[in-house]
């Protein structure tokens, strides 16, 4: 499934938007940002930092609240800012800082009459997914495969992402799913800004 927004020319507006986003909290000039009425409709994203390869922050949305472009740009300071796993980005960390923007797709029920079926369901390197039981709630993007590419790995994980243990399971488990357009920037490209 593609994303409605998914086209060549936009990936490089929304990573400008991310970039400018940041760098305006951190005091720096961020670059303009052409004008276009796709960013104007609602949108959901998640922002992804990475510096040196690893994960800086990482913080979304799963379904359109606001336009797609107040969407990415509190995303982004939000991944820099915000993320609990991680201080505020430092102005000396943004140099090799590198970005990555993922439009999600609305998301789907996945109808399963058990854990075994649900596995049978999933499609690795794809589905992003979403958690629900009892006021717990956990989601991984698709780019989480590349970690976990089995799907029982992936499902315990998530299962602890959301605040239970990795081998808890209830068939009323609620599971959405999610496909990504991501884009992202070319290694060292923050150094580069």
């Amino acid at each position: 499934m593609t994303h409605p927004h998914a086209t060549i020319d936009r990936g490089p507006t929304l990573l400008l938007i991310a970039r400018g986003a940041i760098a305006e909290k951190l005091g720096l000039a961020g670059a303009t940002v052409p004008l276009a009425s796709w960013l104007e409709e609602p949108g959901a994203s998640f922002v992804t930092l990475n510096r040196h390869g690893s994960l800086r922050g990482c913080m979304g949305t799963l379904a359109p609240v606001e336009s797609l472009g107040e969407d990415v740009a509190a995303n982004a300071r939000a991944a820099a800012f915000h993320d609990p796993r991680f201080p505020p980005l430092a102005l000396s960390e943004w140099p090799d800082t590198d970005i990555e923007v993922s439009l999600l797709s609305p998301l789907e029920p996945i109808r399963y009459e058990n854990k075994n079926h649900l596995l049978t369901l999933l499609r690795p390197h794809v589905d992003g997914l979403v958690l629900e039981w009892e006021g717990h709630k956990g989601a991984f993007l698709p780019q989480v495969w590349d970690q976990m590419p089995n799907p029982a790995e992936f499902l315990a994980h998530l299962r602890q992402k959301a605040g239970l243990s990795q081998d808890f399971w209830d068939d009323r488990i609620r599971i959405t799913r999610f496909t990504v357009d991501r884009f992202h920037e070319e290694a060292g490209v923050g150094s580069r800004k």
